[in-house]
């Protein structure tokens, strides 16, 4: 293993963060996968997970069984981690500006229209020229606040890569994934793997997302050049490992042997194909999920369980007044699968309650949480 340190520019003087980046296998060398934990620094199933992943690479690279280049970033967000408010951790918005550490990333797209004029009928060229105009694009780009230094760091290290897993979590979850809809083939096994109950997909989810940032240009590009082979080079999934108190080692040591089993499935990793478990979801578009919202303030009770699949209309949660009792039900309109949940009891007018997997809505706009 090579492990680089690199540094975060600070916010103040005397401030100081760094970007701990481990690597394994053969660098270089294909297929590369990229894989980072705790983007949202309060989110640690992912950090518990990296510690599996890291062991099991080390004892893969000794034996020789490493063919690619594996990056694993096992906490991608100091700054988050270091951010408490009166005893509590805010790892999901960077306190100086409110930003969410998960949005906003740069559009590595914007002004390669000119790309056009140097692609050639060669996708193996064009791949090469494309990962290079895109590192260039992010070069470019301008970066003056510590989050907008990790975000771009971040994407530099992730924009070489084949495949690249973004480790989340939701506040009380099932296993779910996000990806590009063009990826959906490539992560079914993962899912599989994982016994994940979402895979949601989207071409644009709202909101510049990681994942999107290094996925999406290389579908976008292929749509504006149809003439020319343009492969997609850099396949990206946001992996939500349940809940944030899903914190166990047996659940890590699964998360990773699932993982591991697909960069299998990949060819990172010699040896044969796993054979894959039966999925228990099928892949739904995000634009299609429905966000459960409270209209009222109260005691939060849920009726259904994570992971359930519900009919439309069904209660899943109510809303009880602690002053009077009155009962308000929370309803889904659409059936699906009830993947996550508010992590608060006590909710206010507006606050997202819960999330369901469906297949009959078509919203728009930010599709994602805040």
């Amino acid at each position: 293993m090579q492990t680089d340190i690199i540094a975060i520019p600070a916010a103040a003087p005397g401030t100081a963060h760094h970007l701990t980046v481990q690597r394994f296998g053969r660098s270089g060398a294909r297929p590369c996968v990229y894989i980072q934990a705790a983007l949202h620094a309060d989110e640690i199933p992912g950090m518990i997970c990296a510690q599996a992943l890291r062991r099991e690479l080390l004892a893969l690279e000794a034996a020789g069984d490493l063919r690619g280049d594996v990056v694993l970033v096992p906490v991608a967000n100091p700054l988050g981690l270091g951010q408490q408010v009166l005893g509590q951790p805010v790892g999901r918005f960077a306190l100086g500006d409110g930003g969410n550490f998960n949005r906003d990333f740069p559009d590595l797209t914007v002004g390669l229209s000119r790309i056009g004029e140097a692609l050639t009928d060669d996708p193996d060229s064009n791949l090469a020229l494309i990962r290079a105009e895109l590192a260039a694009a992010l070069a470019s780009f301008p970066v003056e606040t510590p989050p907008q230094h990790l975000k771009a760091t971040l994407l530099a290290l992730a924009l070489p890569a084949d495949f690249v897993l973004d480790l989340h979590c939701d506040a009380e979850a099932a296993m779910h994934l996000y990806t590009h809809t063009d990826s959906a083939p490539i992560f079914a096994p993962l899912a599989a793997h994982l016994g994940a109950r979402a895979l949601l997909l989207a071409e644009v989810s709202g909101g510049d997302p990681f994942d999107e940032a290094v996925s999406r240009p290389w579908a976008e590009l292929a749509r504006a050049f149809p003439d020319r082979p343009v492969p997609f080079g850099c396949h990206s999934v946001t992996v939500e490992l349940r809940g944030q108190s899903d914190v166990d080692d047996a659940m890590a040591d699964a998360d990773a042997r699932a993982i591991l089993a697909f960069m299998r499935h990949v060819g990172v990793i010699a040896g044969e194909k796993p054979v894959l478990p039966a999925a228990l979801c099928q892949p739904t578009a995000l634009e299609a999920s429905e966000p459960l919202v409270a209209p009222t303030a109260g005691i939060l009770v849920y009726r259904r369980e994570l992971g359930e699949t519900v009919e439309a209309g069904a209660v899943l949660a109510e809303l009880i007044d602690p002053l009077s009792g009155a009962v308000t039900p929370i309803r889904c309109q659409s059936g699906g699968v009830f993947f996550a949940r508010s992590a608060l009891r006590f909710v206010t007018p507006g606050k997202r309650l819960g999330k369901v997997a469906g297949t009959s809505l078509k919203r728009s706009g930010r599709l994602l949480s805040p």
